[in-house]
């Protein structure tokens, strides 16, 4: 059954959050200043239990849901991750991802496929060791986020790449990230630097367009466009001219595309989210634990997709970019 909502987006993908622990502090998602040693994150006993995950999740597959990427914080500083990802990939015919910062991923990598995870996004904003030890703030090398996306290709996963790009820090890494993963058939995705959260300091100023990096990487690799896939597909595409892959930008900021947003984000403790930069979400963990039926929520996902006009990227305003939405650890990316 497919659900729409008031724009005529209907529902496809969900992003849950398992944590909203992560062991680094990025600059961009989880400042040190804010996210530190005395920081409060949810108490285990508030987070979802797989079986709930697990049960939320069939509900919204049921009204159309096909992709599901299990997020953070870091998602696999959860304990025994890759049982739920097999409770997950019971619920039939979907597409099972992964976004992780790879820190444990060579560990972790061989049993998230074998329990059925079909792919995994890799956050990497430089190769350059100095410029990514200062984005994480946590002093974790290059090489070994490298080391998890070698390890993740072994077990068979297909890997995409995201880099957040943001002015005067890592758009010098740019081409090297590009020129490095051509020719692997992993996929690089460039990411503008996003107003998520009221934590990070957001400025326009600190953006570097899409239409920029594309210029950038096309002077050295010549580029072309590529059609979307499918509707709502969130990356901009093109593929090297040489037939050595291809890339990928995610414009939020300069190129909207809140009109075919098909994506619910869950959080860890239960809320519903309609978009990523959310104020507040709707909260299942209350019917999940009340010992209703399924049935009740269903109708409450229904009736809160249903519902939904949010289109935040398209009426972005220095105005609205200062409100205090939801961190993007809490709900993922």
């Amino acid at each position: 059954m497919t659900v729409t909502d008031t724009l005529g987006r209907p529902l496809r993908d969900l992003r849950i959050s398992v944590t909203d622990r992560c062991n680094f502090r990025c600059v961009y998602c989880m400042p040190r200043d804010v996210f530190g040693r005395d920081y409060r994150f949810l108490p285990r006993r508030e987070l979802l239990t797989f079986e709930e995950i697990e049960r939320v999740a069939k509900i919204f597959v049921g009204l159309g849901v096909r992709k599901l990427r299990l997020t953070g914080g870091e998602p696999l500083l959860r304990r025994d991750l890759e049982d739920l990802v097999a409770r997950l990939a019971r619920l039939g015919a979907l597409d099972l991802t992964l976004t992780t910062n790879a820190s444990v991923l060579d560990e972790k990598a061989a049993a998230l496929a074998a329990a059925g995870l079909t792919r995994v996004t890799v956050s990497l904003d430089s190769l350059d060791d100095d410029v990514f030890r200062a984005m994480n703030d946590v002093d974790f090398p290059v090489s070994r986020v490298l080391a998890g996306i070698d390890a993740a290709a072994d077990a068979g996963l297909p890997v995409k790449i995201n880099v957040v790009v943001k002015r005067n820090l890592n758009e010098g890494s740019i081409v090297e990230i590009a020129r490095h993963f051509r020719g692997t058939g992993h996929t690089v995705r460039f990411i503008e630097y996003m107003d998520v959260g009221a934590t990070n300091g957001w400025r326009l100023d600190d953006v570097v367009p899409a239409a920029e990096i594309v210029d950038a990487i096309a002077a050295d690799f010549p580029l072309e466009p590529v059609e979307p896939a499918y509707r709502g597909e969130v990356a901009r595409r093109y593929r090297y001219v040489d037939g050595a892959g291809e890339i990928g930008v995610i414009a939020s900021v300069t190129q909207p595309f809140c009109g075919d947003c098909t994506r619910a984000r869950l959080s860890a403790d239960g809320k519903l989210h309609t978009c990523l930069f959310a104020v507040r979400g709707h909260d299942l963990r209350a019917i999940l634990r009340s010992g209703d039926a399924d049935d009740e929520l269903d109708r409450a996902i229904r009736s809160v997709w249903e519902r939904r006009t949010d289109r935040y990227s398209e009426i972005r305003t220095e105005e609205t970019s200062r409100l205090r939405k939801v961190e993007m650890s809490y709900i993922g990316g």
